[in-house]
């Protein structure tokens, strides 16, 4: 069962998005998807949020 998405605005420079925007392109995710690929990432290393079973990210954009 997919966790149940919420939108947030969220306001982030224009050099922070540029950077995300080739990350994402070289992943082939949308930056939606790689902006919550990366802070998935950070909450699993910083112990915030289990290691279990990762719930696949869904991209709004396919």
């Amino acid at each position: 069962m997919a966790a149940e998405k919420k939108a947030y605005p969220l306001r982030i420079s224009a050099a922070v998005l540029e950077a995300m925007q080739k990350w994402s392109d070289d992943e082939l995710r949308s930056v939606n998807a790689q902006i919550e690929y990366v802070l998935r990432d950070a909450l699993r290393r910083s112990g915030r949020m289990k290691a279990g079973k990762i719930e696949p990210i869904e991209d709004p954009e396919d």
